[in-house]
């Protein structure tokens, strides 16, 4: 039962440390552009160099 002691605040701190990084970059935008990651995958012309 003492181990409770330790554990609750470790996930706490975990628990916010989770969402300090997730709100950190949800504020520097890497989230703001999901569609164009996803569509550059299946664009052909971006994996060829003109040296081809």
């Amino acid at each position: 039962m003492n181990v409770l002691i330790y554990l609750i605040p470790v996930a706490l701190g975990l628990g916010a440390l989770g969402l300090v990084a997730f709100l950190w970059s949800v504020r520097t935008g890497q989230y703001s552009d999901l569609d164009g990651a996803a569509e550059r995958i299946l664009d052909d012309e971006a994996d060829r160099r003109p040296d081809r």
